[in-house]
């Protein structure tokens, strides 16, 4: 039986390690984002870089639980695969949070029911 302690440390490890995989994919996929369709204004700069960011971490995680891939987290190829996924999951989020922000502009003075109502059409 392994020492409490020692397992404990390599735990430790493993969570810092799998930490620096997320920042790592989530930080790349913003930045081939930022590259690929460049924000007009400062705000809709922090706005995509947070909301890629997030949706890196958030959406990797969510894959990470569905497929079962946590014990990827013990091995460096592992690990670098799950970057790998992070970085996917993270490419969508500006878009998503883009097309959000323009509906909301182009019905700023609509009424609820008529937003109600273009949603129900694209739906």
């Amino acid at each position: 039986m392994p020492e409490p302690t020692s397992s404990g440390v390599a735990g430790a490890a493993a969570f810092k390690a799998a930490g620096g995989v997320a920042a790592g994919g989530a930080l790349l996929s913003t930045v081939v984002v930022m590259l690929m369709t460049p924000p007009r204004t400062h705000r809709e700069w922090a706005v995509g870089v947070i909301s890629t960011v997030v949706t890196g971490i958030g959406g990797g995680a969510i894959a990470v639980q569905y497929f079962r891939l946590q014990e990827w987290v013990d091995s460096v190829t592992g690990l670098v695969a799950l970057g790998g996924l992070i970085f996917g999951c993270g490419l969508p989020g500006w878009a998503i949070v883009r097309w959000v922000f323009n509906f909301i502009e182009k019905n700023r003075d609509a009424g609820i029911d008529e937003v109600a109502k273009e949603v129900k059409e694209v739906l």
